[in-house]
C-alpha cells in the first residue's frame, strides 16, 4: 500500500492473512484508519500506552497515526480493513468493539472483495452499509495499561510471564520495594497492582483457550490451584464464563 492516499485510489482497503504464532508490526499508512479483526485465533496490539487482547467476536479499531505491534502465540486468521480517514469510521483513540451476527459477515465479505470505492453504486452502497453498521458496534473493555517506567514495565512482563510469583519476589527483581513496586503501578495504570494483575492473568488466558486449550490447562498456566477457582476469576474479570465469552462474545 502506498505512503499517502491518492485521490484515485479506493475508500477502502483489505488484508487477509493466517498469521503463524510469532511478533509482526501492523504497517501504518498515513492517512488510513485500521479495523482489526481475527476470523480464527486471538491477537494481543499494542498500540499507544495499552496492550489490546482480540478474542473471537471483537475488533480494535486503530486510528490513523496509532502505531501498533501484534503477537500470538497460536496461529490467528487476521481481517483488517483500511478506511480513508475523511469516511471518519474511526474515533481518535484506539478501542475495541463487539463484533457478531451481520456487521460480522459483513466484513468478512468485505475484506474479500475489496478495495471498494464509491465509483461503483452497488459497492458504494456496501461501503454505506458497512460504515452504518461498525458506527453502532458496542464497546468491549478488553484493554490492560502498560507502565512506561522501565522498572514497572519489567515487572509487568514478569506478573504476565510467571503470574504464580509472589509480589515480593517480582519486587526484587527489578529492585524495588514492594510498596514503591504497588505505588508506581497505581500512578501509571490507575490499577492496584493486584487488581492489574488478575486483569493480564485473564486476559492472557483468551488466546490459549481460542485456540482450543482446555479450561483445565489454560487455569493451570495462569497459576489458578483449581479449573473452578479460574472460571469464578473469569467471570468476575468478563462478565460471563470462558465458554460463553469465546462462542458468542
Amino acid at each position: 500500500m502506498s505512503e499517502k492516499r491518492h485521490p484515485d485510489e479506493p475508500l477502502l482497503r483489505g488484508y487477509a492473512v493466517t498469521h503463524p504464532s510469532g511478533r509482526t508490526a501492523l504497517p501504518v499508512h498515513p492517512g488510513w484508519d485500521r479495523l482489526v479483526y481475527t476470523a480464527a485465533g486471538t491477537l494481543s496490539v499494542r498500540a499507544g500506552a495499552r496492550l489490546w487482547t482480540v478474542p473471537p467476536h471483537r475488533a480494535l479499531w486503530l486510528p490513523d497515526g496509532v502505531p501498533a505491534a501484534m503477537r500470538n502465540r497460536y496461529p490467528a486468521a487476521v481481517r483488517v480493513l483500511y478506511f480513508a480517514v475523511r469516511l471518519g469510521a474511526a474515533g481518535a483513540e484506539p478501542g475495541i468493539v463487539m463484533l457478531t451476527g451481520f456487521p460480522r459477515e459483513l466484513l468478512l465479505h468485505v475484506v474479500r472483495v475489496c478495495p471498494l470505492d464509491d465509483a461503483d453504486r452497488s459497492r458504494a452502497a456496501v461501503l454505506t452499509v458497512l460504515l452504518d453498521q461498525l458506527r453502532e458496534l458496542p464497546a468491549a473493555d478488553l484493554a490492560l495499561a502498560v507502565p512506561r517506567d522501565p522498572d514497572t514495565a519489567r515487572a509487568a512482563d514478569l506478573l504476565r510471564t510467571e503470574p504464580w510469583l509472589a509480589t515480593g519476589a517480582v519486587a526484587g527483581a527489578v529492585g524495588l520495594s514492594v510498596r514503591t513496586l504497588e505505588r508506581r503501578f497505581r500512578a501509571e495504570t490507575g490499577m492496584t497492582l493486584g487488581a492489574w494483575r488478575r486483569r493480564a492473568r485473564i486476559l492472557d488466558t483468551l488466546e490459549p483457550l481460542a485456540a482450543g486449550v482446555s479450561v483445565t490447562r489454560a487455569a493451570a498456566d495462569a497459576g489458578y490451584s483449581t479449573p473452578s477457582a479460574f472460571v469464578a476469576a473469569f467471570t468476575r474479570e468478563l462478565g460471563t464464563p470462558p465458554g460463553g465469552f469465546l462462542r458468542s462474545g
